[in-house]
């Protein structure tokens, strides 16, 4: 199934965190994965110089991409891309902590999931991360963090059921707590109603099932409403899952054409879409890959106004392929164009309201739907 790429480190794809959505299986058309800028457990990113990662085998798929020397091809070992599969599906193993690093170096609680085990355990967002597994964190990158949340680095050790002992401090109070990790679903698609006339709907990625949860959020809007689509952060998913969004405000035709090895494919939106009520897209820099494809469609068909900062700029589709030793690599093949012919790569999608710098870009599209409604 095609998906888009989603920012990699350069030519590895690290222990990955598996965001998003599908069964992809050897010779799919594909894309790459995010980073988690946020510090989530969902993108590890940790990236190991070593040729394999704590024995996994990606010998082969890494010579492979290599030799590519493109910056969005990944190698996997045969666990990784278990994974990978496993988080198309919307699942990842963790404990439902997502950390970010302070200007300060510290590693603090960003967010925990609802009902995840460390919200059992009394986690709350703003306490910092002292220790894990009795050992400091002394301000190393995030992603370290990450890494040992979720076991990623002893992966022989980790899985649903294993435990992480974490070194907390809030409020000037040091403990310890021990988190059970398990497996965990992630909600892609959010909808709020902060007031009267607007429906915010928040897709964070396109996992298999997202497209069929925004046609239940856009049809359980009050009538009357207009839709402000949030795609700030959607580092992208399946090309199929973006299709069907855009079938949900589309009445048929063309949402994108790709092409793998020279040969063109076209995704269309399905016909009998919602293409009355007004409707918004909010993007931003972290808006990339399918979300950018689901944004120009949009765009260039005239169906919405597209409100905030240029999306991030990744329209290339890569696809994976099972070497001889089990380790997958993925490796660019072609690359997408909106229904105007419009590459997206390195320039992005240029919104129709560029809001600037400190402005509240949430506040700006509120006021252009209050407009088109």
């Amino acid at each position: 199934m095609p998906r888009t790429p989603q920012l990699l480190p350069a030519r590895r794809g690290a222990v990955l965190a598996c965001v998003f959505a599908g069964v992809l299986t050897a010779g799919a058309v594909t894309g790459s994965w995010p980073q988690g800028a946020d510090g989530s457990e969902l993108a590890a990113m940790e990236d190991p110089d070593a040729a394999g990662r704590d024995g996994q085998a990606v010998g082969d798929a890494e010579a492979l991409v290599s030799r590519d020397g493109d910056r969005w091809s990944a190698a996997y070992s045969p666990e990784e891309y278990e994974e990978l599969q496993a988080g198309l599906e919307g699942e990842y193993v963790g404990t439902g902590i997502a950390v970010t690093r302070t200007p300060d170096g510290r590693i603090e609680v960003s967010e925990v999931h609802e009902d995840s085990p460390a919200e059992r355990a009394g986690v709350l967002p703003g306490d910092e991360i002292l220790t894990i597994d009795g050992e400091r964190l002394d301000g190393g990158p995030v992603t370290d963090a990450v890494s040992r949340l979720r076991g990623s680095d002893q992966p022989e050790r980790a899985g649903p059921g294993s435990t992480v002992r974490l070194g907390l401090e809030r409020d000037g109070r040091a403990w310890e707590t021990v988190v059970e990790r398990a497996r965990l679903t992630t909600e892609t698609v959010t909808t709020t109603r902060e007031s009267p006339g607007v429906t915010r709907i928040h897709v964070s990625s396109f996992t298999r099932g997202s497209a069929e949860l925004l046609r239940a959020a856009v049809e359980s809007a009050p009538e009357g409403d207009g839709i402000l689509l949030d795609l700030r952060g959607n580092a992208g998913g399946l090309l199929a899952e973006a299709a069907g969004a855009a079938s949900v405000f589309l009445d048929g035709g063309l949402v994108a054409t790709y092409d793998v090895h020279g040969e063109e494919h076209a995704l269309n939106a399905d016909p009998g879409g919602d293409t009355d009520t007004p409707l918004v897209v909010l993007v931003d820099g972290g808006t990339m890959s399918s979300a950018e494809m689901l944004t120009g469609a949009l765009q260039d068909r005239n169906r919405a106004v597209v409100v905030g900062s240029r999306t991030f700029g990744k329209g290339t589709v890569q696809m994976p392929s099972e070497q001889p030793d089990g380790s997958v690599a993925e490796l660019t093949v072609g690359h997408y164009v909106t229904p105007l012919g419009r590459t997206v790569d390195e320039d992005g999608i240029t919104p129709d309201l560029v809001v600037a710098p400190g402005q509240d870009a949430e506040a700006e599209a509120r006021t252009v739907l209050g407009g088109l409604s």
